[in-house]
């Protein structure tokens, strides 16, 4: 009686897992479907009203008014001078920039010592510290001062970023 409980439950096993296996034919079918669908969503696509084609006035804006250009290559910049004869005129040759005022100051006693009379401005509104080498009337001056000074201390790398300042008053 055992034997043939276990030959009848293993034959229902066999038919079992025979019946659970998809077929070639089944996979098929899915995959033509499949590519149907997408056929028609293309299709679908293609077939899409014409979209109409509005035309766009161009829109004339008012001309921009700007302020007064600026001189290239200079800063301008509301300074008074903190030590140093105040003689500053227009323009000045700014040899460094420092936010605390000892640095400034060491750097006008060494070029007071190379001959120069360096004078220390401040911006109170950057709250900086201007050390400045010459200063003059014209630009034209200023610019050929500010190249001999970049000249003169060619292997200073802080000297060759020196820069002229327009002072307003």
């Amino acid at each position: 009686m055992k034997k043939l409980f276990v030959y009848s439950l293993s034959v229902f096993m066999l038919l079992g897992f025979a019946s659970c296996k998809s077929t070639e034919s089944a996979y098929k079918k899915a995959y033509e479907q499949a590519k149907e669908q997408e056929l028609t969503v293309v299709e679908e696509v293609e077939y899409v009203a014409p979209v109409r084609t509005q035309t766009v006035e161009p829109v004339v804006a008012a001309p921009v008014r700007t302020q007064p250009k600026k001189e290239a290559g200079v800063r301008q910049e509301k300074v008074t001078v903190v030590s140093g004869v105040d003689g500053l005129k227009k323009y000045s040759v700014v040899a460094g920039s420092f936010g605390i005022k000892s640095n400034a100051e060491n750097l006008k006693k060494y070029l007071d010592g190379q001959g120069y009379s360096a004078i220390v401005a401040y911006n109170s509104d950057m709250n900086m510290y201007r050390v400045i080498v010459n200063t003059f009337d014209e630009r034209s001056s200023a610019d050929r001062a500010r190249d001999s000074f970049k000249s003169k201390y060619p292997n200073r790398k802080d000297f060759q970023g020196a820069w002229l300042l327009y002072r307003l008053f």
